[in-house]
């Protein structure tokens, strides 16, 4: 997972074509393709505004520790990359409704980065693919997605479980699988075994 350096919060709603202001933040924070890069589909205010329409949106800085770190990688099943975490936490009508985190990951052998957004209760509530670098025959459709839906962090969270194959573009659906494992196992860590979201400690 990438994750990227502090920097200032936004608290102002997200909507689709708004929120360049985090474009940019991504931008820099995520190794973030410049919108004419090939293969860019989704910007990130766009992805966040799918996942929590007219929601206001603050991104957090996370330093896991040597244990949390570990303890997510266990979770996962997979090696996780960086001990830097940057949660986007979404407000909804003044209630917390959960958190989105980009993952970035190589498919075959070229790069994919995804949104997965996760409720209030711990369960993957969307998953956007913001950019993928291989041929698009490798692309699962849309409805493919849709399977992981109030899925939680369980064993059977894989191809070998509950997730269902892509004929043709098995690797794609692997690293989603991963990629999804990843984020719900890292939002354990930082926010606990009920995964709500906390509010934000007094300066």
């Amino acid at each position: 997972m990438m994750t990227p350096p502090s920097r200032s919060r936004s608290h102002r709603p997200i909507r689709p074509g708004r929120g360049r202001g985090l474009a940019l933040l991504l931008a820099s924070g995520l190794l973030w393709a410049s919108p004419a890069s090939a293969g860019v589909r989704l910007e990130g205010d766009e992805a966040l505004a799918l996942a929590f329409p007219g929601c206001e949106i603050e991104r957090r800085t996370v330093f896991l520790s040597k244990v949390q770190k570990e303890a997510a990688e266990k979770l996962a099943g997979a090696k996780i990359e960086s001990a830097l975490v940057h949660p986007y936490l979404a407000t909804c009508e003044g209630k917390p409704g959960g958190a989105a985190y980009f993952d970035v990951h190589r498919v075959r052998t070229l790069p994919e980065r995804v949104m997965v957004a996760v409720d209030a209760g711990g369960k993957i509530l969307r998953i956007e693919v913001l950019s993928f670098d291989e041929p698009p025959d490798y692309l699962p459709r849309r409805g493919w997605y849709g399977q992981f839906e109030a899925k939680r962090l369980e064993d059977d969270l894989s191809l070998e479980g509950a997730i269902r194959p892509v004929a043709g573009a098995t690797l794609t659906a692997e690293a989603t699988s991963k990629a999804a494992r990843r984020v719900l196992a890292l939002h354990r860590v930082i926010f606990g075994a009920k995964a709500e979201v906390p509010p934000e400690p007094a300066p």
